[in-house]
């Protein structure tokens, strides 16, 4: 009777986890600037306020005049440390129930790729917020008054001081709409990218190689942008706002909506969608290229395997 083959090496968990959070803090360095912008933009106009940009390129223009070019990379070092929490989890999360759910060589439904991306997002999610809070309260302090700014010197300070000004529990501050965003995130992001990836793939036009991990992540920004984006100004607002008199700006994600619809008109909610995709679209694509060249650089040198592909 003929020996059962050995079933080919794979890739270690903690080297997905690893992999993952190196290819986003690699995409951040690019879009760093792009992220401060969108959060500008999402932030103009809160509490019945005139909108203080109403265009991307007004407020690029206004951070450089107020702040100096390197005003586009204040809350570098919260973006880098929130890929390093946030993505390390999510990416690795879903990397390797990807590979759990894959049966007979073939990809798990679409359906399955959902659900495995709104559990990676929501695990990496609740990882990240600290590091979160921290970005959008350091890339939020140049548009306000001297006497209002927080003054973070790196994201370590903002973690200390938040946790030793407002106790400990500010740093998990709108978790909820947090890991409600990237639930959202996570299933539209790493299941459109999956799946239009296994589409383009089948026409026969396309090979797994960066071209089609191009287009597939350009499709895959686009669809998480729209679907993501009223979740993350809740999101942002919440984590950005002040207790004043003892008395919190917004009571949860609902009054959000509520009012920005309310004073701001309902496409406000897509406020921002220009540097938002700007910023998730490249992000998007350098994350997925990263990725997939280091999965693949892996499988053919530590593991042997040229079949090629990089495993999503």
């Amino acid at each position: 009777m003929a020996a059962t083959a050995p079933p080919p090496p794979s890739m270690p968990n903690y080297v997905k986890f690893l992999f993952g959070g190196t290819a986003g803090m690699g995409a951040t360095l690019f879009v760093q600037p792009l992220d401060l912008i969108k959060n500008r933009m999402q932030l103009s106009g809160e509490g019945g306020k005139a909108k203080e940009h109403k265009t991307s390129l007004h407020a690029i223009k206004s951070v450089i005049r107020n702040e100096g070019v390197s005003g586009l990379y204040v809350g570098l070092s919260a973006g880098l440390l929130r890929q390093a929490s946030y993505t390390t989890v999510r990416m690795g999360v879903y990397s390797s129930l990807f590979d759990k759910f894959s049966g007979d060589g073939k990809p798990p439904g679409f359906f399955m790729k959902a659900g495995i991306g709104m559990t990676a997002g929501a695990v990496g999610a609740f990882v990240g917020t600290p590091a979160e809070i921290s970005l959008i309260r350091m890339t939020a302090d140049g548009r306000l008054p001297d006497a209002e700014k927080r003054g973070y010197k790196n994201v370590f300070d903002a973690l200390i001081r938040i946790t030793k000004e407002e106790g400990i529990l500010t740093l998990w501050r709108g978790c909820i709409p947090t890991i409600g965003r990237a639930m959202v995130v996570n299933a539209a992001q790493l299941a459109s990218y999956s799946q239009a990836k296994q589409i383009l793939m089948s026409t026969g036009y396309f090979k797994d190689n960066i071209m089609c991990h191009f287009a597939s992540s350009m499709i895959s920004g686009l669809i998480t942008t729209a679907a993501s984006m009223p979740v993350d100004i809740a999101k942002t607002r919440i984590q950005n706002m002040k207790i004043i008199n003892g008395v919190p700006e917004y009571k949860g994600a609902i009054d959000v909506f509520v009012r920005v619809v309310k004073n701001e008109g309902l496409l406000s909610l897509w406020k921002g969608f220009t540097p938002y995709y700007a910023r998730l679209g490249p992000h998007t694509v350098l994350t997925f290229i990263f990725l997939e060249q280091m999965n693949k650089a892996y499988r053919v040198h530590i593991l042997g395997d040229t079949s090629g592909g990089g495993g999503l």
